[in-house]
């Protein structure tokens, strides 16, 4: 659910856009948190950097997802936020929307709800970290990601996003879609993914 559907009136007037290019920071880890982001256009990853160097990908966000969630409790951020493409970010102040949970229980409810929903989202992002075949844990992703025709996937990223979100190689991943494409499980679509009709992949 947008936060626009429950966020009281007060919170979205204070709300300021901020525009990204691709590859640009929306903030940074350890840095000044200033409140909870919305996606409007585009999508946004949120990744940390390993002690090898590598960028770990935490979660890629699309429209009308909310991230840094837990800015509205802390200093500061936990990981780093970066443009994947060009996109449009809505950030809510963190006061200003701490205060009209304190005034309005219907929206910190509203707010709780979501993050519950959150919660079952990562759990299931849990339960495809543990499964090693890469064909099965994309399987795994697209069947909990298709949209209301049960069938299409709409990718919030890159590919690239996409395999790091699944903790996969990139070569995997491509491996893993030819092979699927090859043997009519799915058709890839300017970005996005489509089941065949048949069950199963």
């Amino acid at each position: 659910m947008p936060a626009k559907d429950w966020l009281p009136g007060s919170v979205r007037a204070a709300a300021i856009e901020r525009k990204l290019k691709a590859g640009e920071a929306l903030f940074r880890q350890g840095g000044k948190t200033v409140g909870l982001c919305e996606v409007i256009e585009g999508s946004v990853r949120l990744a940390r950097v390993d002690r090898a160097g590598n960028e770990v990908v935490l979660h890629v966000a699309g429209a009308g997802d909310t991230i840094a969630e837990a800015s509205l409790f802390s200093p500061a951020y936990h990981c780093d936020a970066i443009a994947s493409t060009d996109a449009v970010v809505r950030i809510y102040p963190k006061q200003v929307m701490v205060d009209a949970f304190a005034r309005d229980p219907k929206a910190a409810q509203a707010f709780t709800a979501m993050l519950a929903r959150q919660v079952m989202t990562l759990r299931a992002r849990i339960e495809q970290r543990n499964i090693r075949s890469a064909r099965e844990r994309l399987r795994h992703y697209l069947a909990l990601n298709a949209g209301a025709d049960g069938r299409t996937v709409t990718l919030r990223g890159t590919l690239k996003d996409l395999a790091a979100e699944l903790g996969l190689t990139h070569e995997a991943l491509y491996r893993t879609l030819a092979a699927l494409e090859r043997a009519g499980k799915i058709k890839r679509v300017m970005g996005k993914i489509v089941l065949a009709k048949v069950r199963g992949i």
